[in-house]
């Protein structure tokens, strides 16, 4: 069933205020990953509370306890916002999820902009951190909550929210949470929307019944115990940085092959109709090279560059702690050096048959090299790859959404990065999850001058408001 012609048009007339208060949002510094920002985390806990609240909605803040920092301190974790708007035994139960953390960001990063000031340009796109990553959906939810109220409209099913402000820093604390609220909080839930990833481009919307789990490793290299002087013992002593790098450059070819033995038999193997899929999305090479801005695509096969990016596993290399990278010329030899990886895992890959491969394989590297060296492997944090079924009522209905919305079809596709809580919100609570996009594959989500375009934020609230709708009579 549409949505009422009523909500479409207070959408369409609130734009402005909608915009508004995705900058109030946007104004908040809500880092979880940077300890001095935690108070602006669980201030935004309580700015979604305050809007939440009006509009009929039960809030509850669940504390989820406490975070130890590296120097033995402790921080408390911010808390996991809950909500419940509606009971009624004959409609299905939603369950909301969102996040309402960001990545760092400075203006010194690269920004064109003040990070934290949404900022419009002349093409209505709007820079902000977490204008699009995660707080646009989440205000959007808010937005129709508020016109259902202000038109007097009856929301067609049951809400649940759970919105958390640890998302961007490995979700601590969440998964416990549901594991206790499993016969709780989230008991009457039928089914689960997630609005936390994007379109693959900036022309097709789609609905990602899947993304890939992560385990993310760091190699740490010691030797002499302090930093010395090159000109002094170059040459004269096993060097931990020499040994880093060797080892670092035997985890991936320059063509993204893994070189781990034994992954490439974890993953489970390819139908005919899953190809089929990749070869019928709308999706051009370029998509990416635009959205990088250079052409370093690896294959000139469409196909397998998206299963790279979906359903195949991947290693990247993100950086090197311990090692001078100042300006200007130091000659000195590290004490000590870590180095970081991540491999994205598909199905049948786990942490937990993953990591003994890798940490067998690297030790067999480093005895090869003879060093006196000590190497530690280390896996920081990690998590599961998780999919849904497509064709399940949830997806269904989400399809005829955003039909409706955006007269097209949305494409079905996997989503390359990670969202751990899916696959806990499917194993623990045994619900399907459908990942319901709003932004662009270009928006940046992590990046400097992260956007989300005024169109994707007013037709996505939309989109999202008319999913409610349809979920209420789709079986």
């Amino acid at each position: 069933m549409p949505a009422p012609t009523e909500f479409i048009k207070y959408v369409d007339a609130h734009k402005d205020a909608f915009i508004a208060r995705l900058g109030e949002a946007v104004a908040i510094p809500s880092v979880s990953g940077d300890p001095s920002h935690r108070q602006d985390v669980i201030n935004m806990a309580g700015f979604i509370k305050r809007l939440l609240e009006p509009l009929g909605v039960k809030v509850e803040l669940k504390d989820i306890g406490m975070e130890k920092q590296t120097d033995g301190s402790e921080l408390p974790l911010p808390p996991v916002v809950f909500g419940v708007l509606g009971d009624n035994p004959n409609k299905k139960t939603i369950l909301l999820y969102a996040h309402y953390d960001v990545q760092p960001a400075l203006v010194t990063d690269g920004w064109n902009t003040d990070p934290f000031t949404l900022s419009p340009d002349n093409e209505g796109r709007l820079f902000g951190r977490g204008s699009t990553d995660d707080k646009g959906p989440l205000i959007a939810w808010i937005n129709i909550i508020e016109a259902h109220v202000k038109l007097g409209l009856e929301l067609p099913v049951n809400l649940r929210f759970c919105f958390e402000g640890m998302e961007e820093s490995g979700s601590e604390g969440l998964d416990d949470l549901i594991i206790r609220e499993k016969n709780g909080f989230f008991e009457s839930c039928d089914c689960v929307c997630i609005c936390d990833n994007y379109w693959m481009n900036d022309r097709t919307p789609c609905l990602t019944y899947g993304v890939r789990g992560m385990s993310y490793y760091r190699l740490v290299v010691s030797g002499p115990a302090r930093d010395l002087h090159s000109g002094l013992f170059g040459n004269t002593v096993h060097e931990p940085m020499t040994d880093l790098i060797l080892l670092m450059s035997k985890l991936v070819t320059p063509n993204g092959e893994i070189l781990i033995p034994g992954l490439d038999k974890l993953v489970a193997p390819l139908t005919d109709t899953e190809r089929k899929r990749y070869e019928t999305l709308d999706f051009a090479l370029t998509d990416i090279e635009d959205q990088v801005g250079a052409k370093i695509v690896l294959s000139d096969d469409k196909a397998r560059v998206l299963m790279g990016r979906m359903r195949n596993p991947s290693l990247s290399l993100h950086g090197i702690e311990g090692a001078f990278y100042g300006p200007g010329a130091k000659t000195v030899i590290p004490a000590k050096v870590q180095g970081k990886f991540s491999i994205r895992l598909v199905p049948n890959m786990t942490p937990e048959n993953v990591d003994p491969l890798v940490v067998k394989y690297l030790h067999d590297e480093f005895a090869k090299l003879k060093s006196k060296n000590t190497l530690k492997v280390e896996n920081i944090h990690g998590g599961k790859p998780w999919m849904a079924d497509p064709d399940h009522w949830n997806y269904r209905a989400a399809i005829k959404a955003t039909e409706k919305v955006y007269k097209k079809k949305p494409d079905l596709t996997r989503e390359g990065g990670s969202i751990p809580v899916t696959l806990t919100f499917a194993d623990v609570l045994g619900l399907n999850v459908l990942l319901l996009p709003m932004g662009r594959g270009d928006d940046g989500a992590h990046s400097t001058n992260e956007k989300l375009d005024t169109y994707n934020y007013i037709e996505g609230t939309k989109l999202l408001g008319t999913y409610l709708h349809e979920i209420a009579v789709t079986n």
